[in-house]
């Protein structure tokens, strides 16, 4: 841009962990232990670093962490034996282990664990590297400041002499490239170039290294662009040439010239004063190659908004006028039959900037008879309700500050219902939006309270009991608990089950579950997980899996409504979708409606703009259809066109619709919630989604990539 753009991406390290502190190492699933590590963070929070005395140094990128939380006391003996040698003993290390979460997606996940000298540290440590982590604009750094992480990635992995061994180099490099050129590039900069060489850290400065990739990786494309510029006739681009290309060619012509003026001589001299890196040149006011090729890749070039990475959005509308981060089937890490349910997905999940996970209630046969998640009788694992609440508990707003909602679809009985509900309430305390805001009555015409209203509250998705239904059975569940009965009878006025949720219906919920024919029903858990372990395996075919489709009978979440789950239900409350105009006409704002992907895309031919309007008013949840049993994505650009506000994907498979689900959302502070454009919201305003003709106040722009 013509102003000059200070992007202040980084995060402040806290100096404890730029000097470094000594831990014991270890990973439980490979049995790795390691005594006395110094571990450090640099200076920028790029890589979290150990080595110890005669073993090589190690890095693990900050960007790939994950989460930091004091881990549990290991129960493997080996473990146990190797602490116990060096002088922590078991019942020492409550408090003293700091558990570091990293990976390149959400559900292969690696566990470091770091054992402090004291639970001090510990803390300190957790704290501090929590403070560093999740920061999204690192993300989007320029191109120079990659070459630096390159470089300082190189620094760290040392050898036991503590020297940058010559093939640390050529592994950075293996890419197409020989190890031949990378050796003559090495020997052309004055540095050792033998295979088996190594570099002393002082002689292998960040202006060598910058040098050593324009040798080995040339811009070419800047080289050529800079020619054509200057006609091919000489070594450098003039003022008047500089400025001619930046607002011919750099400046985007839709902005305002007021707010971002024309690039001038003063600005184009400030450029070459900054990257110009030949004083000699920089006095004549001109810029070279070298020059021109380091500004293009400095983060004045950015092809993201950079300022639009911080929160900058106003966050006072009503729910249903932002696009929300969702999830569908949030506990799975892989296909949506035979796959394997974890706890730690909504952890991963909920830390990545989602704010609305699908809960899959159904009753545990146990003898403790507690409820469970699971992908109905698909022959996934099961895990515990209260589990996951816990660790949505723990991670709901690490993230982001704005509301998380659960959609629970809810299979269970009366009684396992109670106990979710109780769950709920216990462990999520005030975090937990049991009663709607006084500002906000649930309302007819009301609209929706904001993100801001309800900042770090949790809504709970589930049908609700008409009102007067809902308080009889809550007038007698009182008088049972009164009279000493059980706490949550199962059959609490069963015979109003008939007419007592609101528009009740079984498709609406957020996916249609199934069971498997008589043959094929599975509940036993060790089963389950030989399911799951061959599918994961591949020893699962397709045939067997359209099999188990065939096999199938649909089977509604339950309308038998407990109560007290009722009570907690507010702002998302699901209702049978009638049609845009009966929506129109009751005008509910807190009633929402789900749509497989298949069906939304079949309103939005027949209905666009009823549809869009209907998003201005009231939340439309969208999920894959029942097809993608390998868990893959659906484009959502198109549901987002239509200002549907929770458009479901599968956070497991890091596919292209995935990949543009987590670019869109890193804007606005990664905080989940992202306003929609203005048109898109007022009632005013009418939004065709497949009308070519131009939006008022709105500026069409082409972009092309090449790669």
């Amino acid at each position: 841009m013509a102003k000059p753009y200070e992007f202040n991406w980084q995060k402040p390290v806290p100096s404890f962990m730029q000097d470094g502190a000594v831990f014991d190492r270890y990973e439980e699933e490979s049995f790795v232990f390691e005594s006395s590590c110094l571990f450090q963070v640099d200076e920028f929070g790029f890589f979290l670093s150990w080595k110890s005395e005669g073993k090589e140094g190690q890095v693990l990128e900050c960007s790939l962490i994950n989460s930091v939380r004091f881990g549990a006391v290991p129960k493997d003996p080996k473990i146990l034996t190797a602490l116990e040698a060096v002088g922590k003993s078991e019942n020492e290390l409550e408090g003293r282990i700091v558990c570091v979460c990293s990976g390149t997606d959400l559900v292969n996940i690696s566990f470091t664990f770091m054992v402090a000298e004291n639970t001090e540290i510990a803390k300190q440590w957790v704290e501090g590297l929590g403070s560093i982590i999740h920061n999204f604009r690192a993300n989007n750094v320029s191109p120079m400041t990659c070459l630096k992480k390159h470089w300082m990635k190189l620094a760290f992995l040392t050898n036991t002499n503590g020297k940058i061994p010559v093939r640390s180099i050529t592994r950075t490099f293996a890419s197409g490239k020989t190890e031949k050129v990378i050796f003559q590039a090495l020997k052309e900069l004055g540095l050792p170039s033998g295979k088996n060489d190594e570099i002393e850290p002082a002689a292998f400065t960040y202006e060598k290294f910058y040098e050593l990739t324009q040798k080995i990786c040339p811009r070419t494309d800047i080289e050529d662009l800079f020619k054509k510029i200057n006609g091919d006739k000489t070594d450098y681009l003039t003022v008047d040439q500089l400025v001619s290309f930046l607002n011919e060619h750099q400046r985007d012509p839709r902005l305002n010239e007021i707010l971002f003026p024309f690039y001038d001589t003063k600005r184009a001299m400030q450029i070459i004063e900054t990257y110009e890196p030949d004083e000699d040149l920089k006095s004549k006011g001109v810029i070279s190659s070298d020059g021109f090729c380091r500004y293009l890749m400095s983060d004045e070039n950015a092809p993201v908004f950079l300022d639009r990475l911080e929160l900058y959005q106003e966050m006072d509308h009503p729910l249903a006028h932002y696009f929300i981060s969702s999830s569908h089937n949030t506990y799975l890490t892989g296909r949506q039959f035979g796959g394997k349910s974890s706890v730690e997905m909504y952890r991963q999940v909920l830390l990545a900037g989602c704010r609305c996970v699908e809960l899959d209630c159904w009753d545990g046969k146990g003898e403790d008879q507690e409820p469970i998640i699971t992908h109905g009788k698909a022959m996934c694992t099961d895990i515990l309700f209260k589990d996951v609440i816990q660790a949505i508990k723990e991670t709901a707003f690490v993230t982001s500050e704005y509301p998380v909602i659960l959609s629970f679809e809810n299979h269970c009985s009366k009684y396992q219902q109670y106990k979710m509900s109780k769950y709920c309430e216990d462990l999520f305390g005030d975090l937990l939006l049991k009663q709607p805001l006084e500002t906000h009555p649930l309302d007819t015409g009301k609209a929706l309270p904001s993100p801001n209203d309800l900042k770090r509250k949790i809504l709970i998705k589930n049908k609700r009991l008409k009102p007067e239904v809902e308080k009889k059975q809550l007038d007698a569940l009182k008088k049972m608990m009164e009279a000493g009965e059980t706490a949550a009878p199962v059959n609490i006025l069963e015979d109003d089950n008939e007419e007592e949720i609101e528009s009740a219906d079984q498709e609406e919920e957020a996916h249609p579950e199934y069971k498997f024919g008589s043959d094929l029903t599975v509940d036993d858990y060790s089963q389950k997980e030989a399911v799951a372990i061959s599918v994961k395996k591949g020893l699962v075919t397709v045939e067997d899996e359209q099999a188990w489709m065939a096999s199938y009978k649909y089977v509604g979440a339950t309308t038998n409504i407990h109560p007290y789950l009722s009570t907690m239900v507010n702002y998302a409350q699901p209702v049978k979708f009638q049609g845009f105009d009966v929506a129109e006409e009751r005008n509910i704002h807190h009633n929402m409606s789900s749509f497989n992907e298949s069906v939304g895309l079949g309103y939005l031919k027949t209905h666009a703009i009823e549809f869009v309007n209907y998003n201005k008013r009231q939340m439309s949840r969208i999920y894959p259809k029942g097809g993608r049993v390998d868990s893959s994505n659906y484009m959502p650009q198109i549901f987002w066109n239509a200002g549907c506000q929770m458009v479901s994907l599968n956070y497991q498979t890091p596919d292209l619709a995935m990949q543009l689900n987590q670019g869109k959302f890193e804007y606005n502070g990664s905080c989940g919630y992202l306003l929609k454009p203005d048109f898109m919201r007022r009632p005013d305003r009418t939004f065709d989604p497949f009308s070519e003709t131009p939006v008022d106040g709105v500026i069409a722009a082409t972009c092309s990539v090449q790669v």
